[in-house]
Order: structure tokens, then sequence, then C-alpha cells
């Protein structure tokens, strides 16, 4: 009798216990952590930087009205670029990176936790060059444009404050500072960052919310900032492109622990309805035929560089933003900016 009451006992302790598993778990890393779906299938973890949360908000539930995504459930979580990457780095679960830039990427291939062959893993999806979207560096003014900003020129001009994140904590900085470099080389960017920049906030949304709230003159940033405020109802803004400018492009991969979901997903948001909703919010789209159905929303000014214009970021990072190196480290230790990663 005993012996039969220790059997039940166990055989409902081992039923409990799977009645209490259910999706994936995943853990809650930066600022923004959410989750959607009924968790009722499969879980993906989706890790991003800060300013596409929105779009990522309109495109999760498109994705579970696919076969591919149906009964899946989202852990989504949204920072600074590079908090994000050296947070998944750290153990934070990931399905899917979404960074704003490739080294923040690359930065997981070493431990296995993104595959080496990322890149033409993005592009077989349809992601040109392992990229989701591209933006050009822009500047966003007061209303009416009280200072008389048209270029790279006039930002430093006396009393002109400009507000853009921290390049050691943020992806978007370094393309903002990228535009600068080939504005004016390393001798623009230091009068820039010593004379007009009183405030490195952590993130591009963090800039976007500090210039919003009355800060500054100038925000240097992606053009779609611009799109994103003005969407969600903020007003007295006005973008201008100045005529020498730097693409930005923003990667996407799927984790060595997304597997075959996470790679349906970066192939849904590389699809012709997950490529307009970033249109949608002032994204330029990789997806060739949206971008075609958009272009004359996406002008191009008289002069666009690149990355691979200054050798990659390999190098780009070694020159000027290495913490112990790097030309751009060096102004802000001098200016008492922390360059710590």
């Amino acid at each position: 009798m005993k012996l039969k009451i220790l059997i039940l006992a166990l055989a409902s302790a081992a039923l409990l216990a799977a009645g209490c598993g259910g999706a994936s778990d995943s853990t809650s890393g930066s600022s923004g952590s959410s989750s959607s779906g009924s968790g009722g299938g499969s879980s993906l973890s989706l890790v991003a930087y800060s300013t596409p949360e929105v779009v990522y908000d309109e495109i999760i539930p498109d994705f579970q009205k696919t076969p591919e995504g149906r009964g899946v459930s989202f852990k989504t979580s949204y920072g600074a670029s590079g908090d994000q990457s050296r947070a998944v780095l750290a153990g934070q679960k990931a399905d899917v990176v979404a960074l704003s830039l490739a080294p923040d990427v690359d930065r997981l291939v070493p431990d296995k936790l993104v595959p080496a062959d990322w890149v033409e893993q993005t592009e077989a999806a349809g992601g040109k060059g392992g990229f989701v979207t591209t933006s050009l560096v822009s500047f966003v003014v007061r209303k009416g444009n009280p200072k008389g900003i048209r270029g790279w020129d006039d930002l430093l001009k006396p009393g002109v404050k400009v507000v853009t994140p921290n390049p050691f904590t943020s992806g978007a900085a370094k393309w903002n500072l990228m535009g600068a470099y080939q504005h004016g080389g390393i001798d623009y960017v230091r009068r820039l960052l010593t004379d007009h920049v009183p405030v490195q906030p952590k993130s591009g949304r963090e800039a976007l919310q500090t210039f919003t709230g009355g800060e500054g003159d100038v925000l240097i940033s992606y053009e779609y900032e611009y799109t994103t405020a003005v969407k969600k109802g903020e007003k007295g803004l006005q973008l201008v492109q100045p005529a020498d400018t730097f693409l930005i492009q923003n990667p996407i991969a799927a984790t060595t622990a997304g597997g075959a979901k996470g790679r349906a997903f970066v192939t849904f948001a590389l699809s012709d309805a997950a490529q307009q909703h970033f249109a949608d919010w002032g994204y330029r789209p990789v997806n060739q035929a949206v971008f075609d159905k958009n272009k004359a929303r996406f002008p191009y000014p008289p002069t666009v560089r690149t990355i691979d214009d200054y050798g990659g970021w390999s190098k780009v990072n070694d020159e000027l933003f290495d913490p112990e190196k790097g030309s751009v480290a060096k102004i802000e230790d001098d200016n008492g900016v922390s360059t710590a990663k």
C-alpha cells in the first residue's frame, strides 16, 4: 500500500511539472523588454537597438498571422545597440538580433552566438549586405529652423548646441560622427564634440527624447528619427538633410539558438509587407521592390559616403573608436565623457 501511494505521488508530481512547462524562457535585458502573443506555442526572443521598436510592434503581429509565425510568442528587448550586443554576449537570450551596426553583430560570432556566415544567411533571405534597412545621417531642428542650419559647417556656429549620443554605448552615435568625419575629418569632430555637444545620451532614442524635451538646437540622427517623432505626435520639428552625409546600414541576423524560427522571422522582416512597415516609419527599405515603390520619399543628396569608403568598420573602430587609442576616444577623454563600454 505504501509503495502504491509513493508511485501515485511521484506520478502526480511529474504531471504537475509537465503542466508548468511552456514556451522557452527569455531573460529580460536592456530597457524596453516586453512580450507579445499567447505563448501557446514556441517563443522567439528579439533583441534590438532602441529606435525600431515602433516598427517591430507592427511587424510581429503580422508575422504571427503567417504559417511560420502562428503560435509563436515574442519576448523583445530594446536599448542602445552596443549595450544590447554586450548583453547577449553576457547571456541574454536572443533568437534574432537587429542592431544598429554590423560590428555589434560580429561581436557575437567568436562565441558562436551568431553564425560566422550571418551576412550570407541574411542576404539569402533578401537583405543586401546583411542589412534590414538603411538611412542617412541627418539633422532635426526646431520648426522654422531658427539657427539657420543647412549643413555641417552651421553646427559650428557660435552658440549652436548639438545633441548626439555617446559613441561608446550607441551605434547611432558612431554613424553620426562618421557623418561629421566625412565632412571635416577629426579636427571637425573635435570642434563639434568639444564646443557644441553639451550632453551625450546613451542611445539614439534617448537622444531624441532629450531633444524633444527642449535640449539643444540640432539633433544629429537617422532621418527616420524625425519620421518617428512626427508620427508619434511631436510638434515643432523640421528635418534638414545636409548636401554631404553618410549611409547608415542596420543589420539583422538569426542567432545560432534561433534556429528555423529565427531565420523565418528574419525572412519575414525582409518581405514586402514588413519592409513597407519600415518605409512607413521613414526607414529606407533594402527590399528593392519596396524601395522602388517608395523612392520618391527617399531622395539622395549629392554626396553620400559609406563605411566601405573608409576601409570598413574594423579599420574605423581601430582608428577612431578604440577606447585605448582611438582618436574619438581621446577627444571624449579630454572632454570628461565616458568611453567605458
